[in-house]
């Protein structure tokens, strides 16, 4: 099993690591303290000083609150409420239901049909930073993603002891 340096999981996480190093990285088998050198690549790049306990998704995250909770938490700090809630319920909401607004992501006559689907965009009502797009039928309520399993993850899957929680 490879190990990696800090220094080179920061690359990953920033994009700008080597094709070769970062093909070896993603297809070999992971050491053990891959999970940890990440999320310390992840808190050295953004500005809260929450704890990190799960990325959600390249501006997303599950942290630890100074209360001892776990919340939804974007990349400029704004939390969108408990993990286990539907953040997008917290979103701003761009909903692209007009052929005009169609327009603007395909070219005229490649646009789905908006009786029959439209697009979804949630935003960070603080920092404006898309997290999430969906594609559903107009009726169709707002998709809830996944509620992981943080404490399996921690204790089963890397080994880690789980992060404090008030409940």
């Amino acid at each position: 099993m490879t190990t990696y340096t800090n220094e080179q999981v920061a690359h990953l996480v920033e994009g700008s690591l080597d094709w070769d190093t970062t093909f070896r990285m993603l297809s070999m088998p992971k050491d053990n303290s891959r999970f940890e050198q990440y999320l310390a690549a992840l808190q050295a790049k953004v500005s809260f000083k929450e704890r990190i306990v799960l990325p959600l998704g390249p501006h997303l995250y599950i942290v630890q609150n100074a209360h001892k909770q776990w919340v939804t938490q974007c990349d400029c700090g704004h939390a969108f409420g408990d993990y286990r809630e539907n953040w997008k319920l917290h979103a701003a909401l761009y909903v692209r239901d007009t052929e005009e607004a169609m327009t603007e992501v395909y070219p005229k006559l490649m646009a789905p049909d908006t009786q029959w689907q439209v697009y979804r965009e949630y935003y960070c009502p603080s920092c404006g930073t898309m997290h999430d797009v969906e594609a559903p039928t107009p009726w169709y309520p707002v998709i809830h993603d996944f509620e992981p399993d943080i404490e399996a993850f921690y204790k089963d899957w890397v080994g880690l002891p789980v992060p404090e929680r008030a409940d």
